[in-house]
């Protein structure tokens, strides 16, 4: 779920500059929405009585209910980005957090639909480690292909200088828009696959916590490339499992150790401010890793010199 979840917020946030903190909006519609779909047809009537009848009687099919959701959440982006992209840099990634804090009031005193903060159980639990994988291969290669296409290309440009972007002819605001609405819909196929890994959805688990976390991964990775979320995902995640199962102790021979309790948080802010000190532009500094076959010729442009040199697409933006 956090991979996809950050190559998803990669998408819109490391092609365009623009660090949104409102992705979770998007992951916690989906898995709200899948869970009404799919969950406890008999127990619904009682606990969400609330919902529309032909949602509350019935229980839909898992990925027919898969899909909607995803699409929910992508319709979501749409409709939020159509406002918010119309902002400058600064003020899109507040109003990106804003967006978050109305989606968290309004779930959270909604009781009547989401149980309010109480926890939705009872979801099916169908997502395993190939299911996730699968998920999180197709994503790593819509986010390359998005990255490496006419929009991708163009966004990345207005990134780098708006002023001469627009110049040029690129519209930064559908730019924008496009990746915007992509990255909804798969912050929504995450809000989809976490609710059936887990088996249970609270309005806690959307908020800001998972939502620092998500962006100090891309953060620590380094925000301008594919790779960097990919890597930043995997050093924090590997770090975090570290140290909770030291936190839990282990046996060492006849010694029982243990670290004291939080000293997960504390060490993992310590890795990420030596990486950021010593690495500010992230683990990969914006590169990409050299994929095992050649980069196609109309991906590539001219390095100027007149000697047929080329240079890939992931360095040029």
């Amino acid at each position: 779920m956090r991979l996809v979840f950050a190559v998803g917020l990669y998408i819109f946030a490391g092609n365009s500059g623009i660090v949104s903190f409102g992705h979770m909006t998007f992951c916690a519609v989906a898995a709200y929405a899948s869970a009404w779909q799919t969950c406890c047809r008999m127990l619904k009537p009682i606990t969400m009585p609330g919902l529309p009848s032909f949602v509350r009687d019935n229980t839909i099919p898992l990925v027919p209910a898969g899909l909607i959701s995803i699409g929910l959440a992508g319709a979501t982006a749409i409709v939020s980005g159509l406002v918010l992209m119309r902002l400058s840099s600064l003020s899109a990634s507040i109003s990106t957090l804003a967006l978050l804090f109305i989606l968290n009031v309004v779930y959270s005193n909604w009781s009547t639909v989401t149980m309010g903060n109480s926890t939705i159980v009872g979801l099916p639990i169908y997502v395993n480690v190939w299911v996730a994988l699968a998920c999180a291969i197709v994503v790593i290669l819509v986010a390359f292909f998005y990255q490496t296409s006419r929009w991708g290309l163009m966004l990345r440009a207005t990134r780098e200088d708006e002023v001469a972007a627009q110049a040029s002819g690129m519209s930064l605001y559908w730019s924008r828009l496009i990746a915007f609405s992509l990255s909804g819909f798969v912050a929504g196929l995450a809000g989809v696959l976490y609710a059936h890994f887990m088996g249970t959805v609270s309005i806690s688990n959307f908020f800001l916590n998972q939502t620092f976390l998500i962006v100090a991964m891309l953060v620590i990775g380094g925000m301008q490339s594919l790779a960097g979320a990919v890597v930043g995902v995997t050093v924090i995640s590997v770090v975090t499992e570290v140290f909770r199962r030291a936190e839990a102790g282990f046996s060492l021979g006849s010694l029982d150790i243990s670290i004291p309790p939080g000293s997960q948080e504390l060490i993992l802010a310590g890795i990420m401010l030596l990486i950021l000190i010593f690495r500010k532009n992230g683990i990969m500094a914006g590169r990409e890793l050299n994929w095992p076959w050649p980069v196609r010729q109309d991906h590539v442009v001219a390095d100027g010199t007149g000697s047929g040199a080329a240079t890939p697409v992931g360095d040029r933006a």
